[in-house]
């Protein structure tokens, strides 16, 4: 069938590669002209994802109307701070109930919408299905096994979203939690830069795997608070995801910590990289969400004093280590 991915960065890019090895025709909407110009002369993203040959059957556009007319799957993978423009310009040539998939992980500043909620207002007669689990681009457009979740309110939605991504090498799950499928992509991300900041200190395993451990209980708590389900967190989306990216040498935002907890600043950080590091965008949006549902998130609060008070991380560890003493297992 013919497919849309909008947004051309390394996941993007690797998703419009996946869907075109199975079969599909797919149209990839890239805002920079110059990563037009190089999927279409050498069959490689350059800027965003060097190094890796892409399917034949992906074309590259600038025109985002263009882009996504008569596609019968549109798969938004775009930063999350710019996805509302973006589909809300696409939307006059979306077809009527086209399945939208969102790939973007995050939470949208000020309104802490849900990136599914973001598509979901701006384009109301579409079916949406969440897109997330442990996955790094490079490893996806080499073919590496991969497992990831699908979720939607709407069962078919989520199956037909299944079939056209699945391949011998991309297992797509369904699942019907689109609230905590969405949570665990975008927190983890934050729970990435609080591990990369323990390792930049030089802090060693045990605190790496207490990180990922208390991190995941935050995950879960403020899930369940918003109506997510706690199974949810045990999953793919969830603790799948959340190994991936705290551990991983291409976690962006794991790098991001690890430059931190060396002493760096952020903003110096942050221009060596055009990628967007999402739990930099996520941390005051989570902690915002948090507050707003009398949920107490410590790892998530220290990551905003490191990143956006002055906190030295080593100071900010400190304190986490020395809060109350309590049970593990919250009454």
């Amino acid at each position: 069938m013919r497919c849309a991915v909008v947004g051309a960065g390394a996941w993007g890019t690797a998703l419009a590669d996946l869907l075109a090895r199975n079969g599909h025709e797919v149209s990839l909407w890239a805002y920079e002209p110059d990563v037009v110009q190089s999927i279409n002369e050498q069959h490689e993203n350059v800027r965003f994802l060097a190094g890796h040959q892409l399917a034949p059957a992906v074309t590259a556009v600038g025109d985002l109307g263009r882009a996504v007319d008569g596609a019968e799957l549109v798969t938004l993978a775009t930063p999350s701070l710019v996805l509302r423009p973006i589909i809300k310009s696409a939307r006059t040539s979306l077809r009527n109930k086209v399945p939208i998939v969102v790939a973007s992980k995050g939470l949208e500043p000020k309104t802490l919408a849900l990136m599914t909620d973001v598509a979901e207002q701006e384009v109301p007669d579409a079916t949406v299905v969440a897109l997330s689990g442990p996955s790094f681009a490079a490893e996806v457009v080499k073919c590496q096994p991969t497992a990831v979740v699908v979720a939607s309110k709407s069962v078919d939605a989520a199956a037909f979203t299944q079939r056209a991504f699945s391949s011998p090498y991309f297992r797509a799950y369904t699942h019907t939690d689109v609230t905590g499928v969405e949570l665990g992509g975008a927190l983890k991300n934050v729970m990435a830069v609080a591990t990369g900041i323990a390792e930049g200190l030089g802090l060693g395993f045990n605190a790496r795997a207490a990180l990922i451990t208390r991190g995941l209980a935050e995950m879960t708590r403020l899930g369940v608070a918003l109506g997510a389900e706690q199974s949810t967190f045990a999953g793919l989306a969830g603790l799948g995801d959340l190994v991936l990216t705290c551990t991983g040498s291409l976690s962006r935002n794991r790098a991001v910590g690890l430059e931190l907890g060396k002493g760096r600043k952020l903003e110096e950080v942050l221009k060596e990289t055009e990628t967007v590091a999402e739990g930099v965008i996520t941390a005051q949006s989570a902690r915002e969400l948090a507050r707003r549902q009398g949920v107490e998130m410590p790892i998530v609060d220290t990551v905003n004093r490191v990143l956006f008070e002055g906190q030295s991380a080593l100071s900010a560890i400190g304190d986490l280590m020395t809060r109350e003493l309590r049970s593990e297992v919250e009454e």
